[in-house]
């Protein structure tokens, strides 16, 4: 028999293999589950009215007739509410930090009411369960009815106002305001694998996250349910949370959209700050089977001049799919491969999937049974389900003892040079011809820190544990270096451990689309770095599309193409000219906003802002911005107009409040209107806004694009460390101040990082400098910008530029 029939062959038994996995296990999945799950009639159980109420340090308790209440204000601005019985959560969301200041809370009696509160918020508790939040001026800003006590789970409501929009939830194939529609208002709170292509209104998703923003003319607020069960969340009249097991604890918290992230990502853990290559451009593909492939891909980048940060690397790398190998005959000089790349500045990123392959003569999976390691089923037998390398066990992320075990293992990847890593597979997923792609939910026994518990608790944390595991891994073994992780599932608190993906987006304009609302509904659940399969994860896109969509993707927090094995290798060469000199010259631009970004993360990092936010950060008090999901802003000085139409050269984008340029020619627009801009092949619009100070580089060069400001002050900032590790850093602040025809711009630092830049170039958009000084000493100033070394003052005099585009 020849190699190719041999081959053939193979392929065909090893399709067939995963054929009757996936029949099979689904059977064997629905008789456990007959066996273990009881089906009660569904009660809804009455809380009574309140008998008694007491002071507490921090708010109240409240004891009705069949259930008990407590508010704790953790913040001025921050509350958590118990509803109870119900065993409380283990607080995997949580960030360590327990220590809140203390606060000054009032505690008074009103009759039937009760009225507890801080200097920036109110709760009031009605006689019947009722609880009303109001602002500090007395504005009401959510109404919850009683809750309702199910047999298993809790139903939790609040009214609604008639132009409230709700953002959130995680990772969503849904529009930018949940509550857009009836049919798409209502979510499932459990991770899911979408199976290889979704586009919208495919629910659920990888990464739920029971959190939204509730947003009206009154104001915003911030509600998070530390609930890790099943639930569905609706929108259609009321905001319904109705879980199928756990606790009734949550979280609220009232401000802007940047005040809550503030407090919710304090409460959750702050994003980590990542290395700054990371910040850079990633190549990926399901088929880079060997090494020669790898080298021919990383060689085609330096052959065309297109700058690359990364390479990922995904399962046919491994020997026979399995988690922590590599195939030695396809890659037999790895070590040395990576250490090539890495001097290239290129880094190497292995895939990780959490199924461990169930074979006796596995020394991985023999020692993860004698250490009693993976999930097991209530008469002690491990659960076996079908993945890429066949049956598999699969470690219990929810027992201290499984995350260490898993965290060593990734010592062998990190000592043949791999410096990232992608969790895939990890809801967890398993092959099935139907049902639900995961573990049996009730027969399936975790740990759960000593409790114990079934998978109906813990499936939606799983990602997130394992993803702790990597992170603690990678902290350990290279302590002077940050850890790159990227998680496909994740819950609440992810942020602190791992980037994401928006998984097997469809190939096509709805799903580039799509990607926008998507990752801003992701960032506003505290999720600040995802980012999109470029050009969609199966399918073959036309050169427009996969050029609309990597422009797109430029100014996205994770920059990287990745695609299926089934589809036509997708590289900027591939799609010739003019698309590949088109790409070069958007990769070289993401490059020269390293300094941008890399502030935008270290922001990140210091406040829970995420780098990609909606049109209405920037003023929430605009109804015509809530629900614009094909522009977003990149931080708070650029503007991002997508586009997303086949053959569209411009498009019509309602701005924010204020005075906006034109990145490209430097026309001036004024906010809060809606104007046309052009959108030639070769460029999206792109908008800095008045005032900003948009810091970029080229080399050793630090370029300060300085944009005149309509009003008398701004400020702009530059972060600045050794881009890895966690020595020594600087911010320099740059601060305006303009009074007519008189620009002032003055220089301060903090920290003691040296500063990495030779030169700096002051650029100025929106006037003609006429004259220019630099610490009082009268400098030329030619062709509208000024190079200089580090300053304390520039001060300049020349014709502001007001003249306005239309737009029409």
């Amino acid at each position: 028999m020849n190699f190719w029939k041999q081959a053939l062959l193979n392929l065909r038994l090893i399709k067939l293999r995963r054929f009757l996995g996936s029949f099979f296990y689904p059977l064997q999945r629905d008789a456990l589950e007959r066996q273990f799950q009881s089906s009660p009639i569904e009660v809804f159980a009455e809380i009574g009215n309140i008998l008694s109420a007491e002071i507490t340090e921090r708010g109240g308790k409240f004891y009705f007739q069949n259930v008990e209440l407590e508010i704790c204000f953790l913040a001025e601005d921050l509350v958590r509410i118990d509803w109870r019985p119900g065993v409380l959560p283990i607080p995997y969301a949580i960030a360590a930090r327990q220590d809140w200041p203390e606060i000054a809370v009032k505690f008074q009696e009103l009759g039937d009411r009760w009225l507890i509160s801080s200097a920036a918020l109110k709760v009031i508790i009605s006689l019947n369960g009722s609880v009303e939040l109001q602002n500090a001026h007395g504005q009401t800003i959510r109404e919850e009815l009683p809750p309702q006590q199910k047999t298993s789970g809790w139903l939790h409501q609040a009214k609604l106002r008639s132009l409230e929009h709700i953002y959130g939830l995680g990772e969503r194939a849904a529009p930018l305001n949940l509550r857009t529609t009836p049919a798409t208002s209502s979510y499932q709170m459990w991770n899911y694998d979408a199976g290889g292509k979704y586009g919208r209104g495919t629910d659920p998703l990888y990464l739920c996250i029971p959190a939204y923003l509730g947003l009206h003319d009154f104001g915003s607020y911030l509600i998070f349910y530390e609930n890790s069960y099943k639930a569905t969340f609706s929108f259609n009249g009321y905001a319904a949370a109705d879980f199928t097991g756990g606790a009734l604890r949550y979280y609220l918290s009232v401000g802007t959209p940047a005040q809550l992230l503030d407090r919710y990502t304090e409460l959750t853990g702050r994003p980590a700050l990542p290395p700054r290559w990371v910040l850079g451009y990633h190549q990926s593909r399901w088929g880079y089977e060997t090494e020669t492939a790898v080298r021919e891909v990383a060689e085609g980048f330096i052959t065309h001049d297109l700058p690359l940060s990364a390479i990922h690397l995904d399962i046919d790398c491994q020997d026979g799919f399995r988690a922590f190998t590599i195939n030695p005959d396809n890659f037999p000089k790895l070590a040395d491969f990576n250490h090539d790349l890495v001097a290239r500045g290129v880094h190497l990123i292995a895939i990780v999937n959490p199924g461990v392959k169930a074979d006796r003569k596995s020394e991985f999976f023999e020692e993860g049974r004698a250490q009693e390691v993976f999930c097991n089923l209530p008469n002690g037998k491990l659960v076996i389900a079908p993945v890429w390398p066949g049956l598999c066990a699969f470690p219990d992320f929810t027992n201290p003892q499984a995350r260490h075990w898993w965290s060593r293992q990734y010592e062998y990847l990190l000592d043949l040079g791999f410096t990232g890593f992608w969790h895939d597979m990890n809801e967890p997923g398993v092959f099935v011809l139907w049902g639900d792609p995961s573990l049996p939910q009730h027969s399936t026994q975790h740990f759960l820190e000593g409790r114990g518990g079934d998978h109906r608790e813990v499936h939606n944390v799983y990602g997130l544990l394992q993803a702790e595991a990597a992170y603690e891994a990678l902290s350990e073994y290279k302590p002077e270096l940050r850890p790159f992780i990227v998680s496909r599932a994740g819950w609440a608190g992810l942020q602190r451990y791992a980037w994401t993906w928006t998984g097997d987006i469809e190939t096509s304009w709805s799903g580039l689309r799509q990607t926008i609302p998507t990752i801003l509904n992701l960032g506003l659940s505290g999720i600040p770095y995802s980012g999109a399969d470029i050009g969609g994860f199966k399918g073959n896109p036309s050169a427009e599309l996969y050029l609309r969509w990597f422009q797109m993707s430029t100014f996205l927090p994770f920059f990287r193409t990745h695609s299926a094995n089934n589809v036509k290798p997708r590289t900027p060469w591939g799609f010739g000219e003019p698309t590949l000199s088109i790409v070069r010259e958007f990769l070289q631009l993401r490059y020269q906003l390293m300094p941008y970004l890399y502030t935008l993360a270290w922001e990140a990092n210091q406040r829970g802002y995420p780098l990609m936010r909606p049109l209405f950060w920037a003023d929430s008090a605009d109804q015509d911005l809530w629900d614009v999901e094909d522009a977003f802003l990149l931080g708070d000085a650029m503007l991002v107009a997508a586009i997303v139409e086949s053959g569209a050269t411009s498009r019509f984008i309602t701005l924010p409040q204020g005075y906006w340029y034109n990145f490209w020619n430097d026309t001036l627009l004024e906010g809060a209107k809606t104007v046309n801009i052009a959108a030639p092949i070769e460029q999206i619009p792109l908008l800095v806004k008045a005032g900003s100070i948009l810091p970029m580089s080229i080399g050793q060069q630090l370029i300060l694009h300085i944009y005149a400001p309509m009003t008398l002050t701004s400020e702009g900032q530059v972060y600045s460390d050794a881009g890895d590790g966690y020595g020594e850093w600087r911010l320099d602040e740059f601060y305006l101040k303009c009074d007519r025809d008189i620009l002032e711009i003055t220089w301060q630092q903090q920290g003691n990082y040296a500063f990495p830049y030779n030169t700096v170039q002051l650029h100025f958009h929106g006037m003609e400098v006429q004259q220019a000084w630099v610490d009082s000493r009268k400098v030329n100033c030619q062709n509208n910008y000024l190079e200089v070394e580090q300053f304390q003052e520039v001060r300049l005099q020349g014709q502001m530029n007001l003249q306005l585009f239309s737009g029409k």
